[in-house]
């Protein structure tokens, strides 16, 4: 039977390998995730035969969580919608970081319970041993007298980083649901306020693994509850600076803080499969935060922990601003060759991407080049747009990241933005006092003609105006992305 558990775990460890490897492009992406999901049964079934050869558990309990999770699960993948995905993430992230949290404190109490019933042993003081000392010598021990050092420390880590993860993600969670608001919210002194927090998540968990006497029942289980609930404030005070428009940054680190949770986890139980998976996804998603970074010309720390200053940009009048219709869009898109597509959030508001699938068909029926340029930060998630475009069944190899495709907006006829801002503001390039400054865009400026399909001339997550709005090439299409896309559609089919 151990065998096949490894076995079965080695099989498990390298699918994972296969379906990260998969999820770095769109065409392989749904099959790896098929394949992480069988990786992932696998290890399940794996981890019960495991546990059912080491341990008598009551499996009442096991069926009813793997049914409640399971049902969980699918409502939520079944029901979630495209703008509701990021959401969706970091609500998921914040399980993950839960649930490592609670092993830490399931086994840290398992380790206390254990040492009391083996101190009460019969005959048992002067001959066994409990850890690296001797019963008579226990009751003055500290509780590392039955948990050895290296498991002390993953234990204090994943209470730390669970913590961490899982109120920081449902303040993720919170800003985009639009439950509290999308600004930054900083407290006074509030790095001294993160660090004191810090140092009691990890002091107090230190203190009971390593200081406390096990006898003192009361304090250990007291320092325990103090470190968890410092690591779950630390949690909310780390994610609430963070404004709107660095959220896909946050997203994508909070899910690498949940992959290096589950390899915490994986030290405590002594699992190489949760080892190993918790470090592929934590690895992939702090390089995932650097290319966000990157995108956004800015580094983590700046993301993190500085004041986003606006210029009062948000509260400048637009002037010169030519308003157009579905009419004038139709007759551009079809007397174009080359047409690229800049899609952003409120087309996933909207649901529009099948209208704008069955849009770009019928231009390419007529021999107009359609592409789409998707911008790294474009949405609200890391690779938001690719999978809303994906949903719709849009052709992979007309989906575009920004470096491939920026060059092209020179000889582009139209560029169609429908829900994008910041993603295309000239100020990135041109306006040093510009926050964006610096910015990679795409550069819809360029192109000889472009239409911005929005509901208003409202400023997109960092409250800024956009100088694209204002210029000569640009008209303006005012209204709903689905309503919009869909009344070009018509507009087509009667030209």
């Amino acid at each position: 039977m151990q065998i096949t558990i490894h076995i079965l775990y080695m099989v498990a460890s390298v699918l994972f390998i296969v379906g990260i490897k998969g999820l770095a492009a769109v065409r392989t992406a749904r099959g790896a995730n098929a394949i992480s999901a069988l990786a992932m049964g696998i290890a399940m079934v794996a981890a019960l035969l495991d546990i059912e050869l080491q341990a008598n558990i009551g499996w009442t309990w096991v069926i009813i969580g793997i049914v409640a999770g399971s049902v969980l699960g699918a409502y939520q993948a079944l029901t979630v919608r495209m703008e509701g995905m990021p959401e969706l993430v970091g609500y998921f992230n914040g399980m993950g970081g839960l649930a490592s949290a609670l092993v830490a404190v399931a086994m840290s109490i398992f380790a206390w319970i254990h040492w009391g019933e083996a101190l009460a042993a019969p005959l048992a003081a002067e001959t066994t041993t409990v850890g690296i000392v001797g019963l008579a010598e226990a009751a003055a021990a500290p509780a590392w007298s039955t948990i050895t050092v290296d498991n002390a420390v993953t234990l204090v880590l994943s209470i730390l980083v669970g913590g961490v993860t899982l109120t920081g993600s449902l303040i993720a969670w919170a800003k985009l649901r639009g439950v509290m608001s999308g600004g930054q919210i900083f407290l006074p002194q509030h790095r001294l306020i993160n660090l004191a927090l810090l140092l009691i998540t990890v002091l107090a968990g230190a203190a009971g693994y390593f200081v406390v006497p096990l006898e003192s029942t009361t304090l250990l289980f007291t320092l325990l509850t103090v470190s968890v609930l410092a690591s779950f404030v630390l949690g909310v005070t780390f994610a609430i600076p963070v404004g709107g428009a660095d959220m896909p940054v946050v997203i994508s680190l909070l899910n690498s803080f949940s992959g290096v949770a589950a390899a915490m986890t994986g030290f405590v139980l002594y699992n190489n499969l949760l080892i190993i998976s918790g470090s592929l996804v934590g690895a992939a998603g702090m390089i995932l935060t650097i290319i966000m970074c990157r995108g956004m010309n800015r580094s983590l720390a700046n993301v993190l922990f500085a004041k986003f200053s606006l210029t009062g940009g948000e509260k400048e009048e637009y002037v010169n601003v030519k308003s157009g219709n579905p009419v004038d869009a139709a007759i551009a898109l079809t007397n174009a060759s080359n047409v690229i597509v800049v899609p952003g959030f409120g087309l996933a508001a909207a649901q529009a991407q099948h209208s704008v699938r069955e849009m770009a068909e019928m231009l390419e029926a007529r021999g107009v080049n359609v592409r789409y340029a998707i911008h790294e930060v474009a949405g609200r998630m890391p690779g938001h747009m690719n999978v809303l475009l994906a949903e719709a069944n849009i052709p992979y190899d007309k989906l575009f990241k920004r470096e491939d495709i920026e060059a092209d907006f020179k000889t582009t006829d139209v560029v169609l933005v429908i829900g994008a801002n910041d993603v295309v503001n000239p100020a990135a390039i041109d306006d040093e006092k510009c926050p964006l400054y610096g910015m990679p865009i795409l550069p819809a400026h360029q192109a000889a003609q472009t239409f911005v399909i929005k509901r208003s001339l409202a400023a997109g997550f960092a409250g800024l105006k956009n100088k694209l709005f204002e210029s000569d090439r640009t008209l303006m299409v005012f209204g709903s992305a689905k309503e919009v896309v869909n009344g070009i559609i018509e507009e087509i089919k009667a030209l």
